[in-house]
């Protein structure tokens, strides 16, 4: 297996079911010689949901990371000038995230984080998870893509019969997004096969 001595900086915002899958991508990141460290949105490091409690999520990624985190936007503002991030992935990255980031919106700590990150002109992955990609944030995928230094791990419809209009990126080709985007190259194909209506 190959391995990188690289530091990412791992954006995490509020699509809790995609939780478990963030968990097991960034302990297979790490055991590649990644240095990991986490970033919170607001409601990633504090809302307690029916797929995990924030204690439990921020613990197991401390565990995995060995990093408690950036948890607030003045502790993501040094970001920029101290260079610190080689590559910043967004993951999972919420439609709202997405809207905001298009429109150079920086209210939150990803947020801040992500533009600290760009000003270095250092690649940013967005692995995207929204129920309204094909609809209200379809224009904002677009406009993203067109963005120098921004990548995109590969997607999908996750339900295309009862959530027609949801998207979410293959968490499995991030470190491969990942490794692409240091070569300022997008890994293809980024529109994948939807998953089978029977999928578990």
């Amino acid at each position: 297996m190959e391995e990188y001595k690289l530091t990412l900086g791992l954006g995490i915002t509020g699509s809790f079911c995609t939780f478990g899958k963030i968990l097991r991508t960034t302990e297979a990141l790490v055991q590649k010689g990644i240095k990991v460290i986490p970033v919170y949105s607001r409601h990633a490091g504090t809302l307690d949901t029916r797929f995990m409690t924030a204690e439990v999520f921020q613990n197991r990624m401390q565990e995995i990371t060995g990093e408690r985190g950036i948890q607030s936007i003045v502790q993501a503002e040094p970001i920029g000038p101290s260079g610190l991030f080689d590559v910043m992935a967004i993951a999972p990255c919420t439609g709202n995230t997405m809207a905001k980031l298009q429109q150079g919106i920086v209210d939150t700590t990803v947020l801040m984080a992500a533009k600290a990150h760009l000003r270095n002109e250092k690649p940013l992955v967005l692995a995207i998870s929204t129920n309204d990609a094909l609809s209200m944030n379809l224009r904002n995928i677009g406009l993203l893509m067109n963005m120098k230094h921004i990548y995109f791990v590969p997607f999908r419809q996750d339900d295309y019969q009862k959530k027609p209009h949801s998207l979410v990126a293959d968490f499995n080709r991030l470190e491969e997004t990942i490794a692409a985007a240091m070569k300022e190259k997008q890994l293809q194909p980024v529109v994948l096969s939807p998953m089978p209506v029977d999928y578990k």
